[in-house]
């Protein structure tokens, strides 16, 4: 259901209580028009689960894109008011009875039929709100469906929600002049990570089944790692960026964010393919590759995995992840890997602060989308979103310094240098060690309260090199009042170019032997 307020109903009349005053009724005449919820248990749900229970007669796509939407409407704004929705698909139930009519029809079933999926909002859907969770985008419904957007329809995909985030996916708190801020599921207190977090949040919560996110620096892999999640950024190239609004075309990528490495990997499977209009998923049009191949319960044995030890933070704040992603390493050589520790002096922070372009790229990346449709699209460009006022005090000293940026500038050419010696030395560092991946914390700390700022995070490796990493739940800290079963903890695979299968391997072989998810408590 699409909510598009003006900047004084926001302030006037609140944008959460009109919303779901809204959805309410919708929800209720919804659910008067087909009768009661099926009993099968959406909770946890996979793909395949939800296949076999369609198969068997014992539920509906229908019933159970209801009850997800029912999760969402007791969840989101009401008891734990998670508030990671911004919009929601009027058509969702449609678009669920007309795939029960398909498979009545045809008894066959699309890769991703039926499946709920929660879609970050800087990804465009024809039809549907697109905001960048700002407020400056209140009013852009998009006519085209962003690359990945139709391939997950193609793949028989159906949008429940758009989800909110850092807004512009500037930074990883996951707040946004559109929505406010997104809390975690499993500590109230504390943010969902970022910048999906509100895609991070809605899987963990089961407001879905898949989640897409996308990728600068860490934000798939940051609130995976957060919300007890499996969240994979691929090699760029592999997934096109076409119809995303836009940080930065040299480190940005989209991916998925499940609660399982199976549903991981049927949605990688499904976003995968070359799109004309980015140039640089050239490489996936002549690439066939079924990641669910990959998904071998022995996938550790044999493997050499390094351990990234400048990747761990020596600090009494940081014990609590240490001794989890210890315990994991461990894990993984009794399940058959052998364990290489690695001393490379590879500082996160230095990578973000001396090598990531993101900020460089942001004015002249984002000012291409903002320019396409301006009626929708009213605020121009990045100066002028400045001038306007409409946007998350959050972002303001990011998008500010942007502003003084240049992609001509000696700094910038020295940045991408810096980028394709990292590269060289990373490659050669696992091809002397003959390694498969490489693991270390996600996040070095356990991921910040509400009102702080993201820090000490790992995903830079991925990003700036532009190689692909999966992260994976790895257990959760003691549990606390504010935390009743812990604050989850995510172990971060980071392997070379185009090895998203190994990585699955990996990832499966670990998941399957050690399954350290869990579902948070609601109330």
């Amino acid at each position: 259901m699409q909510f598009a307020p003006s900047l004084e109903s926001i302030h006037e009349l609140g944008i959460i209580e009109v919303k779901f005053a809204q959805f309410k009724l919708a929800a209720l005449t919804m659910a008067l028009s087909f009768g009661a919820s099926a009993a099968v248990n959406t909770e946890e749900l996979t793909i395949a689960q939800l296949h076999q229970a369609v198969k068997e007669n014992k539920t509906t796509f229908k019933q159970t894109m209801q009850n997800y939407l029912d999760a969402i409407e007791q969840s989101d704004q009401k008891g734990a008011k998670l508030n990671s929705v911004i919009s929601l698909n009027d058509q969702a139930i449609a678009q669920a009875e007309a795939a029960d009519a398909a498979f009545k029809k045809t008894g066959k079933l699309k890769p991703l039929q039926g499946v709920p999926v929660l879609l970050k909002d800087n990804v465009d859907t024809a039809g549907l709100l697109t905001t960048g969770a700002s407020i400056s985008l209140k009013d852009n419904v998009p006519t085209q469906d962003a690359f990945i957007a139709q391939k997950l329809k193609d793949a028989g995909a159906i949008v429940i929600a758009k989800t909110n985030l850092h807004e512009f996916a500037v930074w990883g708190e996951t707040r946004s002049s559109m929505l406010g801020q997104t809390l975690n599921p499993y500590g109230l207190t504390r943010t969902p990570g970022g910048s999906s977090g509100g895609t991070g949040a809605g899987v963990a919560a089961n407001f879905g089944i898949i989640g897409i996110g996308t990728d600068t620096i860490n934000s798939i892999r940051s609130p995976a790692s957060a919300n007890s999640l499996v969240g994979i950024r691929p090699t760029i190239g592999l997934v096109s960026r076409g119809g995303i609004i836009p940080y930065s075309f040299t480190q940005d990528t989209a991916g998925p964010i499940t609660r399982s490495v199976e549903d991981a990997a049927k949605t990688l499977n499904a976003i995968v393919g070359y799109d004309k209009a980015d140039e640089v998923t050239a490489m996936a049009k002549s690439m066939h590759v079924d990641y669910t191949q990959s998904l071998k319960a022995d996938g550790l044995k044999n493997k050499r995995i390094g351990v990234l030890n400048s990747f761990f933070g020596t600090g009494e704040q940081h014990q609590a992840t240490n001794a989890i992603i210890r315990n994991s390493v461990e894990q993984m050589k009794q399940a058959g890997a052998t364990i290489i520790e690695l001393d490379a002096p590879i500082d996160a922070d230095a990578l973000v602060k001396n090598v990531s372009v993101h900020l460089y790229d942001l004015q002249d990346d984002l000012n291409t989308y903002l320019a396409v449709n301006p009626k929708q699209k009213p605020v121009g460009d990045l100066k002028a979103l400045i001038a306007s006022g409409q946007f998350d005090a959050g972002i303001k000293s990011n998008i500010e310094t942007a502003v003084t940026l240049s992609k001509d500038s000696d700094e910038y050419k020295r940045r991408l240098k810096g980028r394709e010696q990292l590269q060289k030395d990373v490659q050669k560092l696992m091809t002397e060690q003959k390694l498969d991946a490489v693991v270390f914390p996600h996040q070095k700390r356990l991921v910040v309260p509400v009102g702080e700022t993201q820090v000490e995070r790992n995903g830079v490796l991925g990003s700036v090199t532009g190689f692909p990493s999966i992260v994976v739940p790895a257990g959760f800290s003691p549990k606390s009042e504010t935390a009743p079963i812990g604050v989850p903890v995510g172990l971060e695979i980071f392997g070379l170019p185009l090895t998203e299968g190994k990585l699955i391997e990996i990832a499966y072989g670990y998941e399957q032997h050690y399954p350290m998810r869990q579902k948070p408590v609601l109330k």
